[in-house]
């Protein structure tokens, strides 16, 4: 049973997955911080990216409504400094990174730079107030080691 404990076992595992594993890794920690972000476009990234094998016009049409969130939530943020709307800009960008493009996918590790927004994103939601119980570098360790081993034991059948 493989187990993560820590950010360099989570890297670790990241470099040994394909950008397939990677973006719906990806996706499953977009889905955790869902809850920050007023934005329908999102969970229609992420579903495109949890379905199996979308095909390339799929990820571009998710990538694209990945983009313009991500503009939307920045352009709303502004120099109001907006907590709630900085944790939405986060999200969206780790939902971008879910649906990276092939070359940025295993380059930049897609599920690293969703990791790192998510966590960016409770942050931002913290400082507005937000009770955010477990540590978002924790919980995404146990998503990944749950996606580690259910790939093992479909890998075993």
């Amino acid at each position: 049973m493989i187990q993560i404990t820590n950010n360099a076992e989570l890297q670790k595992a990241l470099e040994a997955m394909d950008c397939e594993q990677q973006r719906k890794l990806a996706a499953r920690f977009v889905k955790d911080v869902l809850f920050l972000t007023q934005d329908e476009r999102i969970p229609k990234v992420i579903k495109t990216v949890l379905t199996d094998h979308p095909d390339a016009e799929e990820l571009e049409a998710a990538r694209k409504m990945a983009k313009a969130s991500i503009v939307d939530s920045h352009c709303r943020c502004g120099a109001d400094c907006d907590w709630r709307e900085q944790a939405a800009y986060f999200v969206a960008r780790a939902a971008a990174a879910a649906v990276a493009p092939e070359n940025k996918c295993l380059s930049k590790s897609a599920a690293w730079e969703a990791a790192v927004n998510a966590r960016m994103a409770c942050t931002c939601a913290s400082i507005d107030g937000e009770d955010i119980a477990a540590p978002e570098c924790e919980k995404q360790q146990q998503i990944a080691t749950e996606f580690l081993n259910a790939l093992k034991q479909e890998n075993a059948t």
